[in-house]
């Protein structure tokens, strides 16, 4: 069978400290000066709905100094994904091109039909559902600053949206307490948190007083406000979300000397405080390099290792 990186809750938890692991030692590698090049011959296609900066260049990097190429679709290249011919043509066409497929859409739908008709990987690179890699890279940030997962707290404020999720789902299956302090209506849903129930060892909890979340938390995670698809929601939600900004006071409300994360864009002022992301508890830049990290190590066990 074709192996596909679409939801967290789809791999075991062997596979996922297995990927942990690899983005650690070829980080080292790649940091003391040492190359890795089983990618050599193979090409990654980025099927991308949705603009980005940091979700392009890490994959891009990461497959060039697997020594393999990388290729860039842009919505306008494709005609929107699935309007001018189906997702499914499409897919069978790059499946004779190309190794592995890379997908930054908007619906979820979109890349669970790119993998039912694929023979090449397919990597979700961000759907309205999950961000995967994003999560992964988050966890390999927590584990170089803790030496550890199991038992950490994690108070993510703000949205229960697709980088929440799948943090909830890692989180869970790799021992980490997360609490997750949401306006009302802005919550995980009731069909995640049944999903969640006998993953792993960790703990997921909901909230809705950050305040609460944060106490005795090892990292304290936000994300934006309004995710790009929601900005006519734009003054409705900064309302919703008075209270929610990650500040210094919130910060000092852990009773520990907590790491700060933000999964970037950030919109400083509102979601996050200017202070907090530029502090010294702020790991916000490490985590960005870390999707580097991971997605490379993922392309290498998805691609490499046939």
């Amino acid at each position: 069978m074709v192996k596909h990186f679409i939801e967290i809750e789809h791999y075991s938890i062997e596979k996922l400290q297995l990927l942990l692991a690899m983005a650690a030692e070829l980080k080292d590698l790649y940091r003391s000066g040492g190359r890795d090049t089983p990618l050599a011959g193979k090409t990654m296609v980025m099927v991308f709905e949705k603009p980005s900066s940091r979700t392009r260049i890490s994959f891009q990097v990461g497959m060039a100094q697997l020594g393999g190429t990388a290729i860039y679709l842009r919505p306008e290249d494709i005609g929107g994904l699935g309007k001018r011919e189906p997702i499914s043509d499409l897919t069978r066409v790059l499946n004779g091109y190309v190794d592995v497929i890379v997908a930054r859409t908007f619906q979820h739908e979109s890349v669970l039909e790119l993998a039912q008709y694929a023979t090449v990987p397919v990597i979700n690179a961000l759907t309205d559902r999950a961000h995967p890699c994003q999560a992964m890279a988050d966890l390999l940030t927590i584990r170089e600053h803790f030496g550890r997962l199991d038992g950490i707290k994690l108070a993510y404020i703000g949205d229960g949206n697709n980088v929440a999720r799948s943090l909830a789902f890692a989180g869970k299956k790799l021992g980490l307490h997360f609490v997750i302090a949401s306006p009302k209506g802005y919550e995980l849903n009731g069909d995640i948190m049944e999903k969640l129930q006998d993953l792993g060892p960790g703990t997921v909890t909901c909230v809705h007083d950050p305040q609460k979340a944060v106490r005795q938390a090892d990292v304290i995670y936000t994300d934006t406000w309004i995710s790009m698809g929601q900005e006519d929601e734009k003054e409705k939600r900064i309302q919703d979300f008075q209270g929610f900004q990650v500040n210094r006071e919130l910060l000092q409300a852990t009773g520990r000397h907590t790491k700060v994360m933000h999964c970037l864009p950030a919109y400083r002022g509102l979601e996050i405080s200017e202070d907090v992301i530029e502090s010294p508890q702020s790991v916000v830049f490490e985590q960005a390099e870390n999707r580097l990290h991971f997605q490379r190590a993922l392309l290498k066990y998805l691609v490499g290792q046939d």
